[in-house]
């Protein structure tokens, strides 16, 4: 009923800067939250951001580094990296929690990952 795209991992410089973008469609009402979250080798998924209508929250590891932002006419996300480190690298997921069309419920999804990858 709804999917999530994700677009713009890839392999970056320790240092650089990478956007991610997660575009939602479907039978979508509206989207409440949305968020980002990576996965590395070896290791859990963990958040990394999330945004509703009126606040953002960060992981500590990457505050003052990553902004998370949102076009609501799009239902878009989207994730600016900044300064980015080796521990960086993951799998990088989208998740939106989403009111649908019918029935009016509530439900979230996620995306199907994109790479990034850091060198040092």
């Amino acid at each position: 009923q709804v999917q999530l795209v994700e677009s713009g991992g890839g392999l970056v410089q320790a240092g650089g800067s990478l956007r991610l973008s997660c575009a939602a469609s479907g039978s979508i009402f509206s989207i409440n939250d949305m968020g980002w979250y990576r996965q590395a080798p070896g290791k859990q998924r963990e958040l990394v951001a999330t945004i509703t209508s009126g606040s953002t929250n960060y992981a500590e590891s990457v505050k003052g580094r990553f902004t998370i932002s949102r076009d609501n006419a799009k239902n878009t996300v989207f994730l600016q990296m900044n300064s980015l480190k080796p521990e960086d690298t993951a799998v990088y997921y989208c998740e939106a929690v989403v009111l649908l069309q019918f029935p009016r419920i509530l439900r979230n999804y996620w995306g199907q990952g994109t790479q990034v990858t850091v060198s040092s």
